[in-house]
């Protein structure tokens, strides 16, 4: 770990490693309806990531929402090489879970950090879920404190 990074601990939702550019996200994500399964795009009109490819992606966000048809979505992304690599939620919920199962895509949730807040997009993320820990390096680095100069 370097200066630079940050360290986020939570707990494995469902198990792997996965590592790759973070797309955030501070609203829920519908997976039947709001994304597109045959190219990874997020198409659920006024969504603040309508348009934005998410496959391949750590998909950062607050909490699936929609049907159960949602999992198999999810699954069916997979097959088709157009999933994200991993989720990080803040709130897991069961349809996200099961798709995310089914499809061996890693979780990890109940960060020590909110993770909308904590992880912008375009940042690296190396995540073990098993784990639980969560390694960010942002893509602008983390800016030490300016502390005045005291006066003489």
């Amino acid at each position: 770990m370097t200066a630079n990074q940050l360290v986020l601990k939570g707990r494995k939702i469902v198990t792997g490693k996965a590592s790759g550019e973070a797309v955030v996200t501070k609203e829920a994500i519908s997976f039947n309806g709001g994304v597109d399964n045959f190219t990874g795009f997020v198409t659920e009109p006024g969504h603040e990531l309508e348009g934005v490819n998410i496959a391949g992606k750590v998909l950062v966000f607050l909490t699936g929402k929609g049907s159960t048809g949602g999992s198999y979505k999810i699954y069916d992304m997979v097959s088709r090489g157009t999933a994200p690599a991993a989720f990080i939620q803040a709130h897991p919920e069961p349809i996200t879970t099961i798709g995310a199962i089914i499809g061996n895509i890693p979780v990890i949730a109940g960060l020590d950090q909110d993770p909308t807040l904590a992880i912008s997009s375009g940042d690296f993320i190396e995540m073990d879920a098993d784990a639980g820990i969560v390694l960010v390096t942002p893509k602008q680095p983390l800016q030490e404190a300016v502390l005045p100069v005291p006066a003489v």
